[in-house]
């Protein structure tokens, strides 16, 4: 494993990424007073259920927090500054969009191995300059209940929770690091609830945990909460159990990642970070946990979860407090999800599985949460075998994914779920291109009711012959007569694809030509030519293909 250190623009601190959100107007701050149990999220919740286009979502930064009892607390608090949109993705990781994706893939096959804090410098690392222990944890109004943390879905959840988590721990016996994305709530001064059981074969955490069980040992952890937008990124991507994931980290950011070494507990922590929760969990006894509002839409009810007693907090001076919008999609963690397991799948498909004809693999997000419906677009053409394969591939590469996965060609833009029910209606025979099949897992949702087995759903609904073009004016008539939109200063547009008119195949030249001599008003050639080729002996609607003329 490499361990150079070489250039990068990737941010390397919370407080460097929000400078540079600011700096593109992709910040909000709001000083006004805002009460974190009540009115933090709802208000930042507004920008994904109110109508607002993925582009102009903003990161909020909220700077006079109070709580329902009055309290005004002294950091301030920050929601969406990690991917309420793609741009302040892209921002947290120093790339381009477009080079988000090959970003991830090389990171994995490229990880960096952190470096220790350089201790011989006498230098506190900035995420243990201030430091709660023993009785300072427990004193009135200190502890946890000293940092505003949001409650995410007032109404519905038992307590304010962590949320933007990079909760760190180690494999008792193999050492390697895992750093996951958990809930957190507040149970005590001194204590929190955590929920780890997040992927179908266990989350890395839960196997630790399950390991430290059988040894009738309490199981070390660190919660991270305000870091680099990279370090954070890991948490909830599904990488390899037996990947450092802060390796990962550091190949994403294009350097080595400072750790020092927490205070109370033998884990490394992010030395930049904002701010650092220790202790141990519990491994002999459970506590009831929930509700709370998950990232699958629905509330998750209460459930017997892991047990945390906190030993430390550290933070930074001017800690800045980091939540992230979860819950119904699109919200941020699953724009988190989705811009790396959409390249992670492609790359699978095309090249794992060397599928001919693949384009783009793009997960559905509004309300559906990216890991139930996939859908894989295919260059015209595409061999029937190859689209196949690519279903049943992207149903089967993780558990939690893929229970619908939908074949389409490359001139549907399967981000618009209208250009899919499109396809699906003119371009599928549900009894000849759908396959139904069983035993499947019910993945990430809700328990209610019980959970039962589920199956899984392929269609191929892509082209699978020649047809006629799309009934919308050919594009470069579209194109002027947008410029003559704009002139006339009417309400912005915002193109819906498909906008304008194009062939799929089904077309004649000679049909070019009518059509051009219909937009300079001389139709009337046309109807001379068509006057010349009147046929007897045939009914109306017969085409003039099958008469051997045209």
């Amino acid at each position: 494993m490499a361990d150079q250190i070489s250039t990068t623009s990737a941010p390397t601190t919370l407080r460097q990424h929000l400078e540079t959100l600011e700096a593109r107007s992709l910040l909000r701050r709001i000083d006004r007073a805002i009460n974190k149990d009540t009115e933090l999220h709802p208000l930042v919740r507004w920008q994904f259920r109110g109508g607002i286009a993925e582009k102009d979502r903003k990161a909020f930064l909220f700077t006079n927090v109070v709580d329902s009892a009055g309290r005004r607390y002294p950091m301030n608090v920050v929601v969406g500054a990690m991917a309420a949109s793609e741009p302040i993705y892209a921002a947290g990781m120093g790339k381009p969009a477009a080079e988000i994706g090959e970003a991830w893939l090389d990171a994995i096959a490229h990880p960096i191995a952190p470096i220790p804090f350089p201790a011989a410098s006498n230098e506190i690392a900035p995420c243990q300059e201030v430091v709660i222990e023993g009785d300072a944890l427990r004193a009135p109004g200190g502890g946890l209940a000293a940092l505003p943390v949001p409650v995410s879905t007032p109404g519905f959840d038992a307590a304010p929770y962590l949320t933007a988590t990079l909760c760190i721990t180690e494999d008792p016996e193999t050492g390697v690091r895992n750093m996951g994305t958990y809930r957190a709530g507040l149970k005590a001064q001194d204590r929190l609830g955590v929920r780890m059981a997040s992927r179908l074969s266990g989350a890395g955490g839960y196997l630790h945990w399950q390991k430290y069980q059988k040894r009738g040992e309490k199981m070390p952890i660190a919660i991270v909460v305000g870091c680099a937008p990279t370090i954070l990124f890991t948490g909830p991507q599904k990488l390899p159990l037996d990947m450092d994931e802060m390796a990962v980290a550091g190949g994403l950011m294009g350097h080595a990642i400072r750790t020092v070494r927490a205070r109370t507990v033998p884990l490394d922590v992010p030395a930049d970070a904002e701010i650092v929760i220790e202790g141990w969990i519990d491994t002999e006894l459970l506590e009831p946990e929930g509700p709370f509002g998950e990232s699958h839409g629905h509330v998750a009810l209460e459930d017997y979860n892991m047990s945390m007693e906190v030993t430390s907090i550290t933070h930074r001076k001017d800690a800045v407090f980091t939540s992230i919008i979860s819950q119904v999609t699109p919200s941020e963690s699953s724009l988190i999800k989705r811009v790396a397991y959409e390249p992670i799948f492609l790359s699978h498909l095309r090249d794992h599985l060397n599928i001919k004809g693949i384009k783009r693999v793009v997960m559905h997000e509004p309300l559906s949460n990216i890991r139930k419906i996939i859908f894989l677009e295919f260059a015209h053409g595409a061999p029937q075998t190859e689209i196949w394969r690519a279903l049943e591939g992207a149903a089967t590469l993780q558990a939690q994914c893929g229970k619908i996965v939908i074949a389409v060609s490359e001139d549907i833009d399967s981000r618009n779920a209208d250009a899919v029910f499109w396809s699906l209606a003119y371009r599928c025979n549900p009894q000849a291109d759908s396959l139904i099949t069983p035993y499947r897992s019910g993945g990430h949702g809700p328990k209610s009711g019980g959970r039962a087995g589920d199956s899984t759903l392929l269609i191929d609904a892509t082209l699978k012959h020649k047809t006629s073009p799309l009934a919308l004016p050919a594009k470069k008539y579209m194109e002027a007569a947008k410029e003559i939109w704009e002139e006339l200063d009417l309400p912005r547009l915002a193109p819906e694809s498909p906008w304008h008119g194009y062939s799929l195949g089904d077309w004649d030249d000679v049909w070019d030509t009518w059509a051009e001599q219909a937009t300079t008003g001389e139709w009337e050639k046309t109807g001379a030519d068509t006057y010349a080729r009147r046929r007897a002996g045939i009914t109306p609607e017969t085409p003039v293909r099958d008469t051997g003329k045209k």
